[in-house]
């Protein structure tokens, strides 16, 4: 009786280490596919998600983020700010106002009274807290890109929130957003293999960027954007950021299809960050622009 025990415990064991390592084995060969088709597939479109928003689940939440996963997002884009007491914490507004049951600055609150409040979704207040950085790193591991869009101008901060990639080994599913290029250098010098994503303001920084060292991926505007400049950028093996929100969204919730067909018909680029994402992975599947 006891060795039929044993031997049917034995054999437990063994199906739930082989279910855990074939999973662990999964999400790794995800993320390889992803990172092998940001290097080396420019013509698959990459799908960013905007704060993580999606129609169930509030932005920036944990919940977005497993959403954003679930429904094969390559990028989800995230805010990064501080606590009173000096944690870093997920979200856009300098204050908890609109997004939260609460109200005043992000950085008048430690981080337990920050998690007695919950996130909003439209006038609804839901069971989502506040995430820290480092709980979105536990959840994304192995799984997706990030654009860490850094509200934070010291660079202590840069150093802590570089620290806690580190931490997790996660350099390479980083993309680091810098409003202003010049400081490039000086953060690459922090950590050579987290992505710094600069972002251009005129075709004169496009050509200043392109003479950095280590840069994959440029974030431009419509303001400037230039068809043939575009072409090249791409061409030269950098990937191309630009944004849907806005007019092409809109485009896109008036009528299907539109506003995705009015950016791609005008734009040569391999990035689009969006708060349609699902939408936005369905029409490039359709068209074979995204695996």
């Amino acid at each position: 009786m006891c060795s039929s025990l044993y031997r049917t415990w034995n054999q437990v064991i063994f199906i739930l280490l082989l279910f855990l390592s074939l999973t662990s084995l999964a999400q790794e060969t995800k993320l390889d596919g992803l990172l092998n088709d940001y290097h080396n597939h420019p013509e698959y479109v990459l799908v960013a998600a905007h704060r993580a928003t999606n129609p169930n689940y509030p932005e920036n939440s944990l919940a977005a983020i497993a959403e954003s996963i679930r429904i094969g997002v390559d990028i989800v884009e995230i805010d990064i700010r501080k606590s009173k007491d000096g944690a870093l914490v997920i979200m856009h507004d300098k204050t908890i106002d609109r997004t939260t049951n609460g109200s005043g600055k992000v950085d008048d609150f430690s981080l337990d009274e920050l998690k007695d409040f919950r996130l909003k979704f439209g006038s609804e207040i839901t069971k989502e807290q506040i995430p820290t950085f480092e709980e979105v790193l536990q959840l994304t591991k192995g799984k997706i890109i990030l654009d860490v869009d850094f509200k934070l101008e010291d660079e202590a901060s840069v150093k802590e929130t570089f620290a806690l990639i580190e931490k997790y080994g996660m350099e390479d599913q980083i993309l680091f957003f810098l409003y202003d290029y010049p400081e490039t250098t000086q953060y690459q010098k922090l950590n050579k293999d987290i992505k710094i994503m600069p972002r251009a303001y005129s075709r004169k920084d496009i050509r200043a960027i392109k003479k950095l060292e280590d840069i994959s991926i440029i974030h431009i505007d419509e303001s400037y954007y230039k068809k043939g400049t575009m072409r090249r950028t791409i061409k030269s093996g950098y990937r191309v950021w630009i944004n849907a929100l806005g007019k092409y969204d809109e485009m896109e919730r008036q009528k299907k299809d539109s506003g995705f067909d009015a950016l791609l018909t005008r734009k040569y680029v391999n990035v689009i960050q969006t708060d349609l994402p699902e939408e936005l992975l369905n029409y490039l599947r359709a068209r074979n622009l995204h695996r």
